[in-house]
């Protein structure tokens, strides 16, 4: 079986398509294709309250594209998943439309708690029954997921993101309403709380101090890493450290967000998956198939 993710962020669209190894145990996704494209739609939408016409026309190119991919691999489902600047703008579902209308593709406009599920299926098997707290950092917004003895308590999403923070859109009274949650709802009851940490910026903070995905990091160690990287050009970061350039200008806006949490909810270490919406929407389409495979079957 071959399943497709689309998503469609506030600082980039990523395209993943897989194919499905269940022959034991435990099912894997080798992945056949991975594109990620810097179309950051939350320049437009945080700045102007609408997707801009430019914007628009490369949305549409690109689709085509994924559409294409879509066709060529022949995958047997797929999903686009569109996140916080697309269900913001004022024309999103307007193009969501435009694109179900020309090119046939359904776009679903996620809510941050939908999008919370999904990247939460991710990382399930990473957690055991200790308290953590997910972190996940968009470009638009931060969704928190707070698990104790591994079953999660609380879920809530914050219009804090990496795109905001970097054009300063981003409202003081989020930054205080995020605070107020996480003290109010992380309790000392529940012992050592260990970070979650989800998203492409504490990705690259992970890889820069050296560790592999899925290991730990200190929140001192964090916090050195995003110093070293902020006191670099933007040049040096896209020449010396390979960034691209729309990861370059929001790591540090990310990093600040990812540390404040972390100091607020007095965790000391952040464990980093390599995974994220995408794979939870990868998650998601194999489940509603092997239903309907078992629905088939009975009939």
């Amino acid at each position: 079986m071959k399943l497709a993710a689309i998503d469609i962020g506030s600082n980039a669209i990523r395209f993943q398509i897989s194919t499905v190894l269940d022959k034991g145990p435990k099912i894997l996704f080798k992945k056949l294709e991975y594109i990620r494209f810097p179309l950051r739609l939350g320049h437009d939408v945080f700045s102007t309250g609408k997707i801009s016409k430019e914007s628009i026309k490369k949305f549409m190119k690109l689709m085509s594209a994924y559409k294409t991919m879509i066709e060529l691999y022949e995958a047997d489902d797929y999903m686009f998943c569109a996140t916080s600047a697309m269900r913001e703008s004022e024309n999103g579902r307007e193009l969501a439309e435009r694109v179900f209308n020309e090119l046939g593709l359904t776009i679903k406009l996620i809510s941050g708690k939908e999008e919370a599920d999904l990247i939460n299926r991710a990382i399930a098997s990473y957690l055991t029954d200790h308290t953590y707290l997910h972190i996940d950092v968009g470009g638009g917004s931060t969704e928190l997921n707070l698990y104790v003895h591994g079953k999660k308590i609380k879920t809530r999403s914050f219009k804090v993101g990496s795109v905001r923070v970097l054009e300063h859109t981003d409202l003081p009274v989020m930054w205080t309403d995020m605070e107020k949650w996480i003290k109010t709802n992380v309790k000392k009851s529940y012992g050592r709380l260990i970070s979650v940490g989800t998203g492409g910026n504490i990705s690259k903070i992970f890889e820069l101090a050296g560790k592999k995905p899925g290991k730990t990091i200190s929140l001192t160690t964090v916090k050195e890493v995003r110093d070293r990287v902020e006191a670099l050009t933007m040049d040096q970061r896209i020449y010396d450290l390979q960034m691209n350039p729309d990861r370059a200008d929001v790591i540090i806006p990310a990093s600040s967000i990812y540390i404040k949490v972390m100091e607020w909810a007095g965790s000391k270490s952040i464990i980093v998956p390599d995974v994220g919406l995408k794979d939870g929407m990868l998650l998601y389409l194999l489940e509603k198939n092997q239903k309907q495979k078992k629905l088939n079957f009975s009939k």
